[in-house]
């Protein structure tokens, strides 16, 4: 068990619990939301904790908002990345990746890949990146564009989750 290092979630009122914890889960705040309306206990002040409770609330949330989420993350090394558009966690974890240091090819293999990927799924690749590099990630977009639609809605979710873990530990 892992405490939070710079607060106590179980204290916070349900603004600052929001506020706090909006961006977790990318452009969707409701998941903090939902999460602080379940109740206010102890276990919240463990991250693995209240990564359980926001996890839980993604995967039993419709197809629909889960479908949302999965959109409002940004390509890896796409447009919004070019044009300095990403979450201050977005920009973080892909240049912690190294996707800042692209060459033109690999940024057009990039650009490529998500376009067909968008394409075959109708919603972006989704990668927890930390701790890989722009090489690995690039082998695993092209494996993954081989997988059915229902395996990479589940894997997206499952990759939305893991990156919810890491930011959750940066706080």
């Amino acid at each position: 068990m892992s405490r939070f290092q710079t607060l106590t979630p179980s204290r916070l009122n349900r603004d600052e619990f929001v506020a706090t914890f909006a961006d977790i889960y990318e452009h969707s705040p409701w998941v903090a939301e939902q999460a602080y309306d379940l109740g206010q206990d102890d276990s919240l002040d463990d991250i693995d904790g209240l990564h359980q409770r926001m996890a839980d609330l993604l995967l039993s949330a419709s197809h629909a908002a889960q479908l949302a989420l999965i959109n409002a993350h940004p390509d890896l090394a796409g447009k919004a990345a070019v044009r300095g558009e990403l979450t201050a966690s977005s920009t973080s974890e892909q240049a912690g990746a190294g996707i800042h240091a692209c060459t033109a090819e690999e940024f057009a293999r990039f650009t490529e890949l998500n376009d067909a990927y968008k394409a075959k799924f109708g919603f972006p690749f989704i990668m927890a990146v930390k701790g890989s590099n722009r090489h690995q990630i690039l082998a695993a977009f092209e494996e993954r564009i081989h997988n059915s639609p229902e395996q990479e809605f589940a894997c997206a979710l499952a990759e939305i989750n893991k990156i919810a873990l890491f930011r959750l530990q940066q706080l």
